[in-house]
Formats: structure tokens, C-alpha cells, sequence
């Protein structure tokens, strides 16, 4: 049965050690952060729908031109592996956006203070899925086996996620709980201030325990789109530098939709649909190959079909009839 794999568009089984590579990664990701925080952000402030786009849209300017490098450097075979992690993380990432709103909701942060939230909670997701991607290549070359649990699981997670409204409930966070057993907390907000001092003693205030959540809710995030990003490349650099790019587009992202995320109403079924798909291609992994060109294609579809029939039910401002999703 192995004979029906192929040599090519297949996942590489060459990671990248090149030294060069991660130095120039690590420092655009360097520059990149110290010019959004140390210039454009530096006081809290409500980001404007132009800002918010303008920096998305540089954010995923430059995956795009860090994707041509790899292309170059290293092949298109890699080209097309963080291409399609890239689009499989972007894609899940958009999901994160839709518990945002909800988090700062229920917890009634203002919109200049954010900004902040979002980004310690991405620097701290940026370190979480660094730990996620290394522990799961470390498994899936320790015990192959695992790469087949770990198909299982995104199968079911999509079908699961097709069937349910998701709805985020932060009362009955168990950090939230955890954080008011151990932590003296504040009654109010401090400004953007995490912690505040009172009488000599430090309290946390509201606003770390929104920033605890959105931690807590990543890493419930990373636990489907690590495997799913893991479908397309077991390299490390591949996978762990979408995740980045795709995460540091995040808060800026979040700015640009956070007024317009009840008209992505079928988004969810399409993204149920790309987990189920880059769980069945784990699975048949076995037996056959699916090109990674092929996988593009399919994640590539299925994210444009259910945004732009999301966009198409809804315009008008029309309610599409039935279950939304969301």
C-alpha cells in the first residue's frame, strides 16, 4: 500500500536547521513588535477601523513576503506547507475573535484597554504554541501512532462543533475561580493596570483576570489548530512560524471585525469543515499522501465559500433563517 506515495507534495520529512532562518524570523517578529508597542501604542487608545486595518493588513502582508522567502530559500514543497498552515491557523484564529467579543463583554472592558489584553495575551500565546507544536512533533516522531489519535480528534471536534452553538459563559471559567482563590483582587478597574497597590499590598485587578481568560482560552484554541497545522508540516520552523504570524495578526484583526463578526454566520461550518478535512487527511496518511497542493486548495475553498455565503445572506442586513453557528 505504501507504493501509492509519492516522493513529492507530500509533508517534507527535512526540517529546516538553518540558523539564518530562525535569526531573520525571530528578528522581524523583534522589529515588528517593538514598532507596534515602542511607537504606534504606546498609550492605551480606542484603535480606529483605518489603524486596525492598516496593520492587518501589514501583518499579513509580510506572512505573504516571509512565505516568498521560504519559497525561495528553501523550495516550494516548504512554500506550500506554511501557505497552508498559515491559512488553516488564520482561519481557527478568526474563531478566537468571536470569544473576544464575548470575554470583553461580559467583563465590560473599554475599548482603549483592549488593545493591552490582546497583546500580552498573544506574547504569551506565542510562547504556548511554541510548547504545543514541539510537544507534538516530539510525540508524532516518538510514537507515530499518535498522529492518528490526533486525525481522530479534529475528525470529532468538527463534527462536534457542527451540531453545537458555541457560547462563552466567563463566570464559570475555572480560572476565573482559580485566580479569586489565590489572588487578593481589586473591586474595580485601575485604568489598564494589571495589578494595582493598596495599604502596602498588591491586588489584581478585573483587568488581569480578562487577560488570565483570554490565556486560558487560547490554550483551549491550540489544542485543535496545533494538530491541525501539524496535518500539513512536521516541521518545526514551518509550523511554529505560521502560528506566529498568524497570531500577531490577531489583535488587529480582532479591531477590524469585532463590528462586523455577526455577519460571518456560516464561517463556523467552514471551519468545522477544515478540521474534519485535515483529520481525515491524518488518518489516510497510511495509506495515501494527499498532495499538499491538493490540501491548499481544499483549505483555500472551504474558508472562501462559507465567508463570502455568510456575507451573501446577510447583506442588507438580512438574518439568514436557521442556526447561525455562533
Amino acid at each position: 500500500m505504501m507504493g501509492v506515495v509519492t516522493t513529492t507534495d507530500t509533508i517534507s520529512t527535512h526540517p529546516i536547521h538553518s540558523p539564518f532562518a530562525w535569526v531573520t524570523f525571530g528578528m522581524i517578529v523583534a522589529v515588528m513588535l517593538a514598532i507596534d508597542l515602542g511607537f504606534f501604542n504606546r498609550k492605551a487608545h480606542q484603535q480606529t477601523l483605518r489603524e486596525a486595518a492598516v496593520w492587518s493588513a501589514v501583518w499579513i502582508g509580510l506572512a505573504l513576503v516571509f512565505n516568498v522567502g521560504v519559497f525561495f530559500l528553501f523550495g516550494g514543497q516548504k512554500g506550500m506547507e506554511f501557505l497552508a498552515a498559515y491559512l488553516i491557523e488564520k482561519s481557527l484564529s478568526v474563531d478566537n475573535i468571536f470569544v473576544f467579543v464575548a470575554i470583553f463583554s461580559y467583563f465590560t472592558v473599554k475599548p482603549a484597554f483592549q488593545h493591552r489584553v490582546l497583546f500580552w495575551g498573544i506574547l504569551g500565546a506565542l510562547v504556548m504554541r511554541g510548547l504545543f507544536i514541539w510537544g507534538g512533533l516530539a510525540l508524532i516522531h516518538q510514537f507515530h501512532w499518535v498522529i492518528y489519535v490526533m486525525g481522530a480528534f479534529l475528525v470529532l471536534t468538527g463534527l462536534k462543533l457542527v451540531r453545537e452553538n458555541i457560547e462563552d459563559h466567563p463566570d464559570k471559567n475555572p480560572v476565573i475561580k482559580f485566580c479569586k482563590r489565590i489572588i487578593p483582587l481589586d473591586t474595580g478597574y485601575q485604568g489598564e493596570a494589571f495589578f494595582v497597590k493598596k495599604a502596602g499590598k498588591w491586588f489584581a485587578t478585573p483587568l488581569f483576570l480578562v487577560l488570565a481568560v483570554v490565556e486560558m482560552t487560547d490554550v483551549i484554541f491550540a489544542v485543535d489548530s496545533v494538530p491541525a497545522v501539524l496535518a500539513v508540516s512536521h516541521d518545526p520552523f514551518i509550523a511554529y512560524t505560521s502560528n506566529v504570524f498568524a497570531i500577531l495578526g490577531l489583535r488587529a484583526l480582532y479591531f477590524v471585525l469585532s463590528g462586523v463578526i455577526p455577519r460571518f454566520v456560516y464561517l463556523r461550518y467552514g471551519l468545522c469543515a477544515i478540521l474534519v478535512f485535515v483529520g481525515l487527511k491524518m488518518l489516510a496518511s497510511a495509506f495515501y499522501k494527499i498532495p499538499i497542493g491538493a490540501s491548499l486548495a481544499v483549505i483555500a475553498t472551504l474558508l472562501i465559500v462559507s465567508v463570502g455565503f455568510s456575507l451573501y445572506a446577510t447583506r442588507g442586513g438580512r438574518k439568514p433563517k436557521g442556526r447561525s453557528g455562533h
